[in-house]
């Protein structure tokens, strides 16, 4: 696979298509084979890029070490939207990428041309009226983390998949997917380390890249809860709310998935 070195590290990526690029970011556990059910679509109208992070497959990380904070990342992400311009780029984020793309459009707003986030992960501070006190999120990553440095593994990542999906969410999961969280099970003993903020309405409110909400109309509520306060916050967000999806929606029902992101990119 091709790769491309930024910020002195290797990132390892898949791509499909031609013409103005579209990168999309892939959240915890996961890498550039998430997007998997997206490339030919996508890639019928944009150069697709579908980068590995820093640390997850098909590195072999032992969890030792630096370099794993939602700030790296979103540097690199950054270097690489330079890498692949010229010009402002579409960057769609889902879940832990969908807070490094915003994070990405709080700082340097000029490389985007538009923002999806779906189900963009992390906490609301307490600027946003009437949410609980951040802590949940950690707790939950904490517990999985215990798990996998103690060699618990399948545990760990049940942990964090309940979390994430409700109760018994690792055991509906096809082994394909399951495996694929297996090949980046040490990431989370980095990610309890990364220091995420948690959003906040200043930081909502000063993004001006056009910005499409993605959710799945069967998600966890704390997901919906994020996107609620984002769409109000954020001046002129578009929704789109994926029929039979959950967390993974764009796993789950690729079809109306990529149809609202395309439809969405097309008017932005």
């Amino acid at each position: 696979m091709p790769s491309i070195t930024v910020n002195d590290y290797p990132i390892d990526y898949v791509e499909a298509g031609t013409g103005e690029p579209l990168i999309l970011v892939h959240g915890s556990l996961q890498d550039q084979r998430y997007w998997a059910p997206q490339m030919a679509g996508f890639g019928a109208q944009y150069r697709v890029i579908a980068p590995s992070l820093r640390h997850y497959w098909p590195a072999r990380w032992d969890g030792q070490g630096g370099g794993f904070t939602i700030a790296q990342h979103v540097a690199d992400v950054v270097a690489l939207i330079r890498a692949f311009g010229p010009g402002p780029v579409r960057l769609l984020g889902h879940s832990r990428g969908g807070h490094i793309a915003f994070r990405v459009a709080e700082s340097h707003p000029e490389l985007l041309r538009a923002l999806v986030l779906a189900e963009p992960g992390g906490e609301l501070d307490a600027s946003f009226d009437g949410v609980a006190a951040p802590g949940e999120q950690l707790a939950a990553f904490n517990a999985a983390a215990e798990c996998i440095r103690a060699g618990r593994i399948e545990e760990g990542l049940s942990l964090f998949a309940a979390h994430t999906g409700g109760p018994g969410a690792w055991e509906r999961r096809p082994e394909p997917r399951r495996q694929v969280a297996r090949d980046n099970a040490f990431t989370l003993l980095g990610q309890v380390h990364e220091q995420r903020a948690p959003y906040s309405r200043a930081a909502a409110a000063a993004i001006r890249t056009p910005t499409l909400l993605v959710g799945g109309a069967e998600s966890q509520p704390r997901f919906g809860a994020i996107i609620d306060a984002l769409e109000a916050a954020i001046a002129g967000a578009k929704r789109a709310t994926i029929p039979k999806g959950t967390h993974a929606m764009s796993i789950e029902n690729p079809a109306a998935f990529n149809a609202a992101v395309l439809h969405f990119l097309t008017v932005a």
